[in-house]
């Protein structure tokens, strides 16, 4: 589930040397390191790590929940990427003298300034430069293809359980999820919670009514029959103008939920089903 505020920021930060040899144990800045050109730097990623293609052939070393800390330290890091949450992994890298890079995700800003610091930490500044130039040019596009077009009222779901309108998670007023949609031309129904996800009653949908329905899923294709099975589970809330209107839409890639360098791919994506004409 997504979380709350932002947090950058780079432990026992004196100025080092580059790093040469780092275990990243999250996966959107694992994608940022290798974008910013100190993929070869990187000796050993987290389970769940697939993108780039190298990481497939890396050591894995655990996750957020279960960081396998003594292969860690055989590995030799210098740099360690870690989350937030991790604080006692933190720890212990401190007590060892290892370096460690502490991040949470926030807003597109955050991701940006992530890849300005990971090009500090790594030496790869003008690489990261060049990353987020690339980024703010594909914003710049999105904005440019919908500017003028009616923003429709959205709901941009991110969680659900399987053929039931249970356990939904959608994106409130505040993330990198929210501005995307605003970037790609639609005004999140949920804008006013200040908060990166909400957690809706029926009830709530419908007294939002959303004019569109956008529904992104962070692993697996979903088959064509399988698509409409879970568009007619949508019909339990039929007065909804989204489901009367036949405006759920499905979005399947892992790059559409990780704040990283496919920000501007991913805004992209969200517009082609908001503003479909725009790319005609």
């Amino acid at each position: 589930m997504l979380c709350g505020a932002s947090l950058v920021r780079l432990v026992h930060a004196q100025a080092p040397a580059p790093a040469r040899r780092i275990v990243s144990l999250v996966p959107a800045l694992t994608e940022m390191l290798f974008a910013i050109g100190a993929g070869p730097q990187v000796v050993a990623v987290s389970s769940y790590d697939d993108f780039p293609a190298e990481v497939k052939k890396l050591p894995r070393v655990g996750a957020l929940l279960d960081p396998d800390l003594e292969r860690i330290l055989a590995l030799r890091p210098d740099l360690v990427v870690t989350y937030g949450s991790q604080t006692v992994l933190e720890a212990q890298f401190a007590r060892t003298g290892i370096r460690a890079f502490s991040y949470r995700h926030g807003g597109i800003d955050t991701a940006l300034q992530t890849l300005r610091d990971l090009g500090m930490a790594t030496g790869q500044s003008a690489g990261a430069g060049r990353t987020i130039r690339d980024i703010r040019s594909q914003l710049d596009g999105v904005r440019a293809r919908v500017k003028g077009r009616p923003r429709p009222k959205t709901l941009l779901v991110f969680e659900r359980q399987p053929r039931t309108l249970q356990g939904l998670y959608v994106s409130g007023g505040a993330g990198f999820l929210n501005e995307m949609l605003t970037i790609a031309g639609a005004d999140n129904v949920f804008a006013d919670v200040a908060r990166e996800s909400v957690q809706p009653s029926h009830e709530t949908l419908l007294t939002r009514a959303p004019e569109l329905i956008v529904e992104v899923r962070a692993t697996g294709l979903l088959a064509p029959a399988e698509a409409r099975e879970e568009q007619g589970t949508w019909s339990a809330l039929a007065s909804i103008p989204a489901v009367q209107n036949g405006r759920v839409h499905f979005l399947n890639a892992d790059y559409l939920v990780v704040p990283g360098p496919r920000l501007g791919l991913a805004t992209e994506a969200l517009a082609r089903v908001i503003h479909p004409d725009a790319y005609k």
